[in-house]
């Protein structure tokens, strides 16, 4: 094979000779360079060289891309490879293999810092509604860990902003107590950043401000087990004695209840009251011992006035059904029916009462009482349970409490008619000490006249 110094002039020359495919010249100073052109005037370095006894011809590049230094200092590369055993290709291959992986790992580097960085800059107020929705949505999949409505807007209430015209009355709403931190970044929630916020809402609403806090809580808890999200909320910042020391210290209000004596007052200035369904639900909020929100979010699909029952949408358990007693059933009986709500209302957005709490304190002041909240009714009716001795565990079940004991946890199932007797009991004591005047009718009238309704 003859050889030849290779130059600019004797490359641009040489042509592929008639009848072949491709010709070939061969480099003087490099070993295994090669020139090859094809009959359509392509030229390529190449290299040939030997591996394991086999010739091998490996591309290198064009003259018009490759210099003749570069091509020859490229095939001197190639002839000490393949003199130590490794096969070029195999090795560039291995190269770029090696680049690509580490491109992808530097791209995926950049991409877990850029995504950190952007967890990092996630705020409270970010956050929130997603830790709402995934609730709702855990509700609508009739998870065990979906939210009541309530607890959703109770959610939404501690984080509003505040500024917007109220529904009733003048002026504007006032920000939730979890607004001031809705800028916040999740890693800034640390144990001082919230002692100091606590120590700020609780000088002006102390019980919204321990309710935020039990909800702030249970959000970073939740944050913490959330794979999308753990790690970005300091470990124990609601745990800190900094934090605990300023949580509002839950005191009972001893005095938020009505008196045996009160009754005859209370239920005479309820009773004339000019908003029939407001007294109507004010009675049966006492005479029933429901959570406000639970009796004014009743249907008339709830009440059944053939077998005297309630069914409350209960916060705790889901659902509880409880006595519809003689005094509440001729109540209900005589309200109106304008839709689907037992409490209704010709005026407000949902059909529903609304706020019965300035009528509830209309009636005080007409009788001359001490306020007493729409809660406070319900904490008369178990205190009230007392004077005819009514069975704690009774109480309870009826009030929506959770059993306080195993024996109540797994061993009670009281009937309806069991809960009846002490809960009929217990209105008509309330109405003989209110000197109210009530002839229990029958059952049979109660549902003819609903049914004429």
């Amino acid at each position: 094979m003859a050889k030849e110094a290779f130059t600019a002039g004797r490359i641009r020359k040489f042509c592929c000779e008639d009848g072949k495919s491709q010709s070939f010249l061969w480099d003087a100073t490099a070993p295994g360079l090669g020139l090859r052109v094809t009959a359509n005037g392509v030229k390529t370095f190449i290299f040939q060289g030997k591996l394991n006894g086999q010739t091998m011809r490996i591309s290198i590049g064009s003259p018009s891309a490759w210099e003749i230094p570069q091509a020859q200092a490229e095939a001197r590369r190639l002839k000490v490879l393949t003199d130590s055993g490794k096969d070029p290709r195999q090795v560039k291959a291995a190269a770029i293999e090696a680049e690509r992986n580490a491109q992808a790992e530097k791209e995926a580097e950049a991409a877990a810092i850029q995504a950190q960085e952007e967890r990092e800059t996630l705020t409270l107020g970010v956050l929130w509604p997603i830790y709402i929705e995934a609730r709702r949505s855990a509700k609508r999949r009739g998870g065990k860990v979906g939210w009541s409505d309530w607890h959703i807007r109770d959610h939404e209430n501690v984080m509003r902003a505040g500024g917007e015209p109220k529904k009733r009355g003048k002026g504007l709403t006032e920000p939730g107590p979890l607004a001031s931190l809705r800028d916040v970044r999740l890693v800034d929630l640390t144990s001082t950043r919230i002692a100091e916020w606590l120590a700020g809402e609780t000088e002006n609403r102390p019980t919204q401000a321990a309710l935020s806090f039990r909800l702030l809580s249970v959000f970073m808890n939740w944050c913490a087990a959330n794979e999308k999200y753990a790690g970005l909320v300091p470990v124990g910042a609601c745990k800190s004695s900094k934090v605990r020391d300023e949580i509002p210290r839950n005191n009972a209000k001893s005095n938020d209840s009505l008196q045996r004596e009160q009754l005859t007052p209370w239920f005479k200035a309820v009773r004339e009251m000019n908003n029939k369904v407001q007294s109507a639900y004010l009675q049966a909020l006492l005479l029933t011992g429901a959570r406000r929100r639970e009796l004014a979010g009743l249907r008339w699909a709830d009440v059944d006035f053939q077998w005297l029952s309630l069914t409350i949408r209960d916060k705790v358990e889901g659902e509880r059904t409880i006595p519809l007693c003689p005094y509440v059933a001729h109540l209900l009986a005589a309200l109106p029916r304008r839709n689907e709500f037992v409490f209704s209302s010709a005026s407000s957005d949902n059909g529903q009462l609304a706020e019965p709490t300035p009528g509830h304190k209309r009636a005080l002041a007409v009788a001359g009482l001490p306020n007493v909240t729409l809660h406070g009714l319900r904490r008369s009716f178990g205190s009230l349970a007392e004077w005819v001795e009514m069975p704690a565990g009774i109480v309870a079940q009826v009030m929506g409490h959770k059993p306080s004991a195993t024996a109540e946890k797994h061993y009670r199932e009281r009937p309806l008619d069991l809960l009846r007797m002490w809960h009929t009991k217990l209105e008509q004591w309330m109405l003989n000490e209110a000197g109210v005047k009530f002839t229990p009718a029958p059952a049979t009238s109660v549902v003819l006249r609903v049914v004429a309704n």
